[in-house]
C-alpha cells in the first residue's frame, strides 16, 4: 500500500493562511476529504498523513476531526502546538483528548518563517521539543538549508526525539545550488533518529520547468543519504499543484526508486511512514505512536 506521508487540508474561510500570497494565492480554495480522495484513489494511495499548514491549535483540532471521519484514509495528523508557550505537555494532552486525538502522530512548526535563524537553538524551544519527545510524538523539520546546522544540534541534544526533514530540506533546485545543502543534510542525516521526506522537490524547482531542473539529481541524493529505510514518500499536495499534478509527483518518486528492490520501493512508498508515525489504518481504537492507552488518556 502507498502511504502519502505529507499532504495538507485547509479551508481559508475558517482561518488565515498568511503564506498564501503571490503565486501561492492560487491555493486559496477549500481542500477537504473529497478533494483528497479525488487525487489519492486513482494513484492507489491507501493512507495519508495530514500536516499542519497554520500555526494554530485550532487547525490541528480541525484536522483531527477530519481524520476521525475519513474512514481510515487520513491515518495520522502532524499538528502544531506553541513549543515556547507554557504548558506544552498539557496542550498536547488536550489535543489527544479531543475528537480524533488518537491520530495525533507528530508536531511541526514553520521554522523557515522564523526571523531568528537560530530559533531551534533556543532553550525555550528545546524545552518544548523535550515535551514532544516525552509524549512519544515525532517532530517534522520544516526549514531552509541554513537551518540544517541548528537542526543537527537538536538531533545531538535530543537523541530520543524522532525527527523527519520535510521536502529534503528545501534544496535550491531552481538555481542549481548544491552546497552547503548537501553536506549539511548529510551531517544531519548521520543521526539515526533522523528521517527524510521525498517530497516538495517540484516546487523548489522552477514551477514551469521543473522537469528541466534535474529534480531527480536531488531525489537521488536523498536516497543516498537516508537509504531506503529512512526515506518516505510525500506528495505535498495541494502545494505541489503550483508546479505538478499529484500523479506527476508520484512519478518523480517512482523514478527515483527505479533502481531499488521491490522491498525497498515498498518501504519508501509506504512502510517507512507506517513505522515512523506508527500509523493506524482503520476507525478502530488501536493506538498510534502518539497515542496513550485509553485508560491513561487525559
Amino acid at each position: 500500500m502507498i502511504v502519502d506521508a505529507h499532504h495538507h487540508l485547509w479551508d481559508p474561510a475558517l482561518r488565515d493562511y498568511s503564506w498564501m500570497t503571490g503565486e501561492a494565492a492560487r491555493l486559496r480554495a477549500p481542500q477537504g476529504l473529497a478533494e483528497l480522495r479525488a487525487v489519492t484513489e486513482p494513484a492507489g494511495v491507501g493512507a495519508t498523513v495530514a500536516v499542519q499548514a497554520a500555526m494554530t491549535e485550532e487547525e490541528t483540532a480541525w484536522l483531527l476531526r477530519l481524520a476521525a471521519g475519513s474512514g481510515g484514509l487520513v491515518a495520522g495528523v502532524v499538528g502544531w502546538v506553541g513549543l515556547e508557550a507554557p504548558g506544552v505537555t498539557e496542550r498536547i494532552a488536550a489535543l489527544r483528548a479531543a475528537p480524533g486525538g488518537e491520530r495525533l502522530v507528530g508536531i511541526r512548526h514553520q521554522v523557515h518563517d522564523e526571523p531568528d535563524p537560530a530559533w531551534l537553538e533556543r532553550e525555550t524551544v528545546r524545552r518544548g521539543l523535550r515535551a514532544v519527545a516525552d509524549a512519544g510524538l515525532t517532530y517534522d523539520l520544516l526549514l531552509f538549508p541554513e537551518h540544517l546546522a541548528p537542526a543537527r544540534h537538536v538531533a545531538e541534544a535530543l537523541p530520543e526525539l524522532a525527527l523527519v526533514v520535510d521536502h529534503g530540506g528545501k534544496p535550491p533546485i531552481a538555481s542549481g545550488g548544491w552546497e552547503p545543502w548537501s553536506s549539511d543534510l548529510a551531517a544531519l542525516g548521520a543521526h539515526e533518529q533522523v528521517h527524510c521526506k521525498l517530497s516538495g522537490l517540484v516546487t523548489e524547482a522552477r514551477h514551469d520547468a521543473w522537469r528541466e531542473d534535474a529534480v531527480e539529481r536531488y531525489a537521488a541524493r536523498l536516497l543516498e543519504l537516508f537509504g531506503p529505510d529512512r526515506l518516505m514518500f510525500g506528495s505535498d499536495w495541494p502545494v505541489c499543484t503550483l508546479a505538478a499534478s499529484y500523479a506527476e509527483v508520484l512519478e518523480v518518486a517512482a523514478a527515483a526508486l527505479a533502481g531499488c528492490s521491490a522491498e525497498n520501493r515498498a518501504a519508501v512508498l509506504g512502510g517507512n511512514a507506517e513505522r515512523f508515525y506508527g500509523l493506524r489504518h482503520s476507525d478502530d481504537h488501536g493506538q498510534g505512536p502518539g497515542a496513550v492507552p485509553a485508560e491513561a488518556s487525559p
